[in-house]
């Protein structure tokens, strides 16, 4: 078992104030593998304070020296890979091929996107009689969530980095593990004494006291919608910035011109992707009703090709759930809506394996529009099949829930897709299958959040604009 009793602040490891630890679970194996550090408020001053004191030099140093920093670490990363691979799969469950891709290969993508993009900011611009100044918005806390450990640390850390504000990171509980690797890299690399600060911790202690803490600037929190109203309620009496990326119930819309086979599978595989645990997964798919049968039976197969089981097995696709607590919120959603009417298609809430926090790819059909399955984020493999009869309905089916984080269109016509995606109330839309692109905006509508991550938006998202007069 892995020990990481201590914190790091202001360029050096110590253990916490209380010496509080926390057990850290593989999902598949169901055994203890690490036990963590936990900070408390005090630990929260002493890192605060280090990213206050390292500010001035860290943010008034030129754009170019602190992507070259950057790169270092970049380059460390990459000669990290196998074990932060390692480490995902361990920590999150997930499987070694989608650990490799989705997590840590697309998790380097993000932090080459940040480092490429600094050239993109207009970071001094003439604007009539007035130069216009970007500057870093300050001190940043990033809290960050379990299902996607180093690649949603990036996603924050990179922009804010880069943006030259200065960092309190504090992981998400189950899944602390990628987080010290990340912080270890930027030690090798040379990254300054407090720019970059972890206090690994509860939510309700670490994550408040940062959120509420009189020196932080910025707050970007990843997570449950519920979480990201409570942190912007504790930040709203400072009126400091919050940036929220928060939960989704996207949807993939199958028009009737569209080759059904394709765009069917790709939506089960984007459902069930990361065991359905990631935000902006395609969690409903809406095809023409007169196809819907046809449509239901391809979504059937493709799910039941998911092979499910040991996350080591190059060949295995579903992983489990991350903890025994998530596997039964996924396992009670399903068991409520086939109370309410749903049809399992495949899948359901037994246990497909004894150990193990694993839920077997479901897909259910028959729910009605305003379903508690279909109107409320199960973050786990779970896939609600529904028709619609024009493009206006499947327009308002996909609109038709609180969330707008991501979405799909798939058609013969790409004038046709676009037209829909315009009219989709989401952050993002992929037409036809489209690669994701980590240089692009990601972020989402209403309940989803606000703020974007990723290239020169993620990096804005960290300024704050001056004008001055001359």
């Amino acid at each position: 078992m892995t020990t990481r009793g201590r914190l790091y602040l202001g360029g050096r490891w110590r253990t916490p104030y209380d010496a509080g630890s926390r057990e850290v679970e593989n999902p598949a194996t169901e055994q203890v593998i690490a036990r963590v550090a936990e900070g408390g408020p005090r630990d929260v001053d002493d890192a605060v304070a280090a990213a206050r004191a390292a500010f001035p030099a860290w943010a008034g140093a030129p754009v170019a020296d602190r992507v070259d920093v950057l790169e270092r670490w970049y380059d460390e990363l990459a000669g990290a890979h196998d074990e932060l691979v390692a480490t995902t799969v361990a920590e999150v469950g997930a499987p070694v091929a989608i650990a490799r891709e989705a997590h840590v290969d697309l998790g380097l993508a993000v932090l080459r996107g940040y480092l490429d993009a600094a050239k993109d900011v207009a970071w001094e611009e003439q604007v009539g009689s007035s130069l216009v100044l970007r500057e870093a918005a300050g001190v940043a806390a990033c809290i960050t969530p379990w299902n996607y450990p180093f690649y949603q640390v990036l996603a924050k850390l990179g922009g804010a980095l880069v943006a030259g504000c200065t960092v309190v990171l504090k992981p998400a509980e189950l899944t602390p593990l990628s987080a010290y690797l990340l912080v270890e890299a930027a030690e090798r690399a040379g990254l300054p004494a407090g720019v970059l600060n972890l206090v690994p911790g509860a939510g309700a202690v670490v994550g408040e006291a940062l959120v509420t803490h009189p020196d932080v600037d910025v707050v970007s929190f990843t997570g449950s919608t519920a979480v990201g109203a409570r942190i912007t309620a504790l930040a709203a009496p400072a009126v400091k910035r919050v940036c929220l990326e928060l939960g989704g119930k996207s949807a993939s819309v199958v028009l009737d011109d569209a080759d059904l086979v394709p765009a069917v599978t790709a939506s089960v595989q984007a459902a069930m992707l990361n065991s359905g645990q990631t935000c902006s997964a395609w969690s409903r798919l809406l095809v023409p009703t007169s196809v819907l049968g046809e449509a239901t039976e391809i979504a059937a197969a493709a799910a039941e090709a998911l092979v499910l089981g040991d996350p080591l097995d190059e060949d295995t696709w579903l992983g489990p759930v991350v903890s025994a607590a998530q596997r039964a919120t996924v396992a009670g959603f399903v068991d409520r809506a086939v109370a309410a009417g749903a049809r399992v298609v495949t899948g359901g809430s037994g246990r497909p394996r004894a150990v193990g926090h694993f839920h077997a790819a479901t897909v259910l059909t028959d729910v009605a529009p305003d379903a508690e399955v279909v109107r409320d984020e199960v973050f786990g493999p779970v896939l609600t099949i529904q028709g619609h009869d024009t493009d206006a309905d499947a327009v308002a089916l996909a609109n038709a829930t609180p969330y707008g984080l991501h979405g799909a269109v798939w058609s013969a016509d790409p004038a046709r897709a676009l037209a829909i995606a315009r009219r989709m109330r989401t952050g993002q839309v992929d037409l036809n299958g489209a690669a994701f692109n980590p240089a692009a905006p990601f972020g989402g509508y209403g309940r989803s959040g606000n703020g974007r991550e990723l290239g020169r938006f993620g990096i804005e998202e960290f300024l704050e604009t001056k004008s001055v007069q001359r």
